[in-house]
């Protein structure tokens, strides 16, 4: 894994999801016992063109128009879920910001630091590492910025 490759310490959690659920992180969330706003999603945008990935609380929703100006861009929005799976390699409610595929752009909000540690995918549904915010910055090479809506 990238992460030992690095030397970044991480916290493996694996947790059962029940196919009814939505939300795989507010599962994951629930499952784990940790506040929601401690679990990110990854998110895959085209940001004037190029796909770009957002780290985000599962209690927040995306704010677009902060990445794209995070960016130096016009636009962003939502990448397509297949493209999305294509360039990272990971299925859709389980991409990890962390050994993609194709190596993105990466922005992580800046809330992360409110916490010693967050968790995202782990790249598989049901499998989240936690770890500290700035091993996620090492391993991706992420810039922080608030880029959730208010």
């Amino acid at each position: 894994m990238l992460l030992e490759r690095l030397g970044l310490a991480y916290v493996p959690h694996i947790y059962e999801h029940d196919p009814s659920t939505v939300s795989y992180g507010a599962e994951a969330a629930q499952l784990l016992g940790v506040a929601p706003d401690r679990v990110f999603k990854t998110l895959l945008a085209v940001v004037d063109g190029a796909l770009t990935a957002a780290i985000v609380p599962v209690s927040t929703s995306l704010d677009l128009k902060a990445l794209a100006r995070t960016c130096g861009a016009k636009r962003a929005a939502m990448a397509d879920p297949a493209r999305a799976e294509r360039s990272s390699g990971y299925v859709v409610g389980g991409i990890s910001p962390i050994g993609q595929r194709n190596r993105l752009p990466t922005v992580l909000e800046q809330r992360a630091w409110d916490f010693p540690t967050v968790l995202v995918s782990g790249g598989r549904r049901c499998f989240d590492i936690e770890l500290a915010p700035d091993a996620i910055v090492a391993a991706t090479g992420a810039m922080a910025a608030t880029i959730v809506r208010r």
